[in-house]
């Protein structure tokens, strides 16, 4: 171990030598190059004993804010929506539109066997023309004898008779003609159109269905008239009004807040969950796909608006107190804040008191910190490439 020292030793002090001996004006350069390194790796150095602090290790207040106020859950769902029954008991020969394709007013969807309706109707009008001849037959008997007692050659038992034969075939026609109208309506029946323009959200039969009457055939939404429709724990009721701002987000859409305004309070709460459900108008575009889970909060009047957040691990809790760890001139900093309803979604607490935006706290601090102990931020990972390049040219 010795003679390899002693050996590795020579071989510097010959290297040393040969450099000195071989002396160029450019080894003034490069010593200027590699002391220019040497000095900026010292500055970037951090000082001895303060604590050293990477920039994921910060959470900065104002990067994401929270809406303070009760939370509201629901989902979103169209406000103008159809759901087409069969009214008449009959086969289903064709379905002439699929989920998602859009209607407008009138289109045909479904079409129902009509053969027997078909038979009704020509049955009633039938029935409705015998009547009407009946009718007409009564009521020149009944002219006839009235002129014909009038001149005393017929007695008056015999023109009431006559009226009321007339009187009841009249009766006779007026039913049949409503037993036509109802024959023509349920002819109409049997062909399924759409109520407004939207898009079939659901296609509930096929061709070759029995449709029973009452039977779901096909679900019509319209898209543009989407609303949240929530509901809030009936221990913040007293604090909703109408008109109310909302902030929420769409499962599905989680990198986009939505806003809307509250519309209208339900009048009683659930039996069971003692909730109350709350309508809340959306303002800009919305999702065009309904039964989409939704979540968000109501900004009450004592709400505040709009709050920073801190992470829940930036939390701590000593003697009543809740504090965080803010980093602030080179130093931690213990600061006592309050905070609101912690928001179940994302883990977030909304700061109310003891910091402004902008703070910079300690996302998970230890339990080893101290009030006022030293530390720095380390070298942007930009900044070590650049190093490395300077000392490499030199």
């Amino acid at each position: 171990m010795m003679r390899h020292s002693l050996l590795a030793h020579a071989s510097l002090l010959a290297l040393a030598a040969a450099l000195v001996a071989c002396g160029k004006p450019d080894d003034k350069k490069a010593d200027a190059a590699a002391q220019a390194v040497s000095a900026k790796a010292s500055a970037s150095s951090p000082s001895a004993g303060a604590l050293l602090l990477a920039a994921e290790d910060l959470h900065t207040l104002g990067g994401g804010t929270q809406a303070s106020g009760p939370v509201v859950t629901g989902s979103l769902l169209p406000e103008k929506r159809a759901d087409l029954r069969a009214e008449v008991s009959a086969l289903v020969l064709a379905v002439l539109k699929e989920n998602g394709e859009r209607v407008r007013r009138g289109d045909l969807l479904v079409r129902l066997d009509d053969t027997s309706i078909r038979d009704s109707l020509a049955s009633a009008e039938e029935a409705a023309r015998a009547s009407g001849q009946s009718f007409e037959q009564a009521e020149r008997q009944h002219q006839r004898l009235k002129t014909l007692q009038a001149q005393g050659m017929s007695s008056l038992q015999a023109m009431e008779d006559a009226e009321v034969r007339r009187n009841n075939a009249q009766s006779d026609l007026v039913a049949a003609r409503a037993r036509v109208a109802s024959a023509r309506q349920q002819l109409t029946r049997t062909e399924v159109r759409a109520p407004f323009d939207g898009v079939v959200s659901e296609r509930k039969v096929s061709a070759g269905d029995t449709a029973q009457m009452g039977k779901e055939l096909v679900k019509v939404i319209a898209p543009e008239t989407m609303r949240f429709e929530g509901r809030v724990s009936a221990d913040h009721l007293p604090e909703l009004k109408p008109g109310q701002a909302v902030s929420f987000k769409v499962n599905g859409y989680p990198d986009t807040e939505f806003k809307g305004r509250v519309k209208r309070i339900d009048a009683s709460a659930n039996a069971l969950t003692r909730q109350v459900e709350v309508l809340i108008a959306i303002e800009g575009a919305a999702p065009a796909i309904s039964g989409l889970y939704a979540e968000g909060r109501i900004q009450t009047a004592d709400g505040s608006g709009r709050l920073p957040t801190v992470p829940e691990g930036a939390v701590q809790s000593k003697d009543g107190r809740t504090l965080v760890w803010q980093f602030k001139d080179g130093k931690l900093v213990r600061t006592e804040v309050q905070l609101g309803e912690r928001d179940a979604r994302r883990g977030d607490y909304p700061v109310r008191s003891g910091l402004a935006a902008g703070a910079r706290v300690l996302r998970n601090p230890g339990s080893t910190l101290v009030d006022g102990q030293a530390a720095e931020l380390t070298m942007a990972p930009a900044a070590a490439p650049l190093a490395a390049s300077a000392a490499k040219g030199a």
